[in-house]
């Protein structure tokens, strides 16, 4: 009787153990008891009851990302393009995830696939090229409003790669290369342009330049004519005074010696010979001349006798 007790307490505790389970961080399991749903067990050690209790699901609480294969899709403008896209997700309910719908992620991928049709077939082709936020964004919106009775929430969705036809491909291709030739052609003319402008202005300056000097160069001129006549008005004044310092100077003799009238002209006859032989230019004759002239004939007969 004691064995069999024994037994049966072993037993019990060896079911009990198998019956342990420890959810990890970031992990659910939905536990299901004699088929219909029980509970949901989260992070930490839980029992369940043995032949009643049975594990559903375990669910990871993670964000998940699903790469899907690319999908054709029409533009508006009837071109077909190959597009792939990546949805980042994470399950916020694993209840409703568990019983919501078969094949979660196959639900998400056919969902994703007719979203982006729809989406895409509103847009032209160059839009859809250059669009991919708008799309993104309208994407997100819808698939998380078709996912919330699944207990999925989309955080984001993005447009992997766009793959026109090959053909649309070799003409964007073209229309690339003529638009990258305008744009040389355009900087080669702007060259030149500023080429011609700075050509321009060097001969501007240049001309500014030598007008300068030239105006310079008379200026100079000018001041040197200026300084020319002035140092001419100089000797001429010398001149003048020289004339009038010899007849003060006669007058003076004159005064000393009691000097007559002939003696006192030809002496001023002297004065204008010495001035004569100087550097002026000019020559002061006096007025009266002609009694010079007959002083020194006199002066010459006198001589003779």
């Amino acid at each position: 009787m004691t064995s069999v007790l024994v037994v049966l307490v072993a037993f019990i505790l060896a079911l009990v153990i198998a019956n342990i389970r420890i959810v990890s961080q970031s992990n659910a399991f939905v536990i299901e008891r004699l088929g219909a749903y029980s509970s949901t067990w989260s992070t930490g050690i839980h029992v369940k009851m043995p032949f009643i209790d049975r594990i559903a699901s375990k669910v990871s609480l993670k964000e998940l990302v699903a790469d899907f294969d690319p999908q054709p899709v029409i533009t508006k403008d009837n071109v077909t393009m190959m597009i792939d896209t990546v949805i980042y997700m994470q399950i916020t309910d694993p209840k409703l995830y568990t019983y919501g719908v078969a094949h979660p992620m196959g639900a998400i991928e056919n969902l994703t696939s007719t979203t982006l049709r729809n989406i895409i077939g509103e847009l032209e082709l160059d839009e859809t090229l250059t669009s991919r936020d708008m799309i993104n964004n309208r994407m997100r919106l819808v698939l998380d409003e078709a996912t919330d009775p699944w207990g999925i929430k989309v955080n984001r969705v993005e447009v992997k790669n766009i793959a026109p036809p090959k053909s649309i491909q070799e003409a964007m291709e073209k229309q690339m290369r003529a638009e990258r030739e305008r744009r040389e052609s355009i900087l080669k003319a702007e060259g030149e342009k500023q080429s011609a402008i700075l050509v321009a202005e060097g001969q501007k300056a240049s001309a500014i330049l030598k007008a300068e000097a030239e105006k310079a160069a008379v200026i100079l001129q000018a001041e040197a004519a200026k300084e020319a006549a002035i140092r001419e008005a100089e000797g001429e004044a010398q001149a003048i005074l020289n004339v009038q310092k010899a007849t003060a100077d006669g007058l003076a003799m004159r005064k000393a010696v009691n000097a007559d009238a002939a003696l006192i002209k030809l002496k001023s006859l002297e004065a204008l010979q010495k001035v004569a032989d100087g550097q002026a230019t000019k020559l002061i004759i006096p007025s009266d001349i002609q009694n010079l002239a007959g002083l020194v004939t006199s002066a010459a007969e006198l001589a003779r006798k």
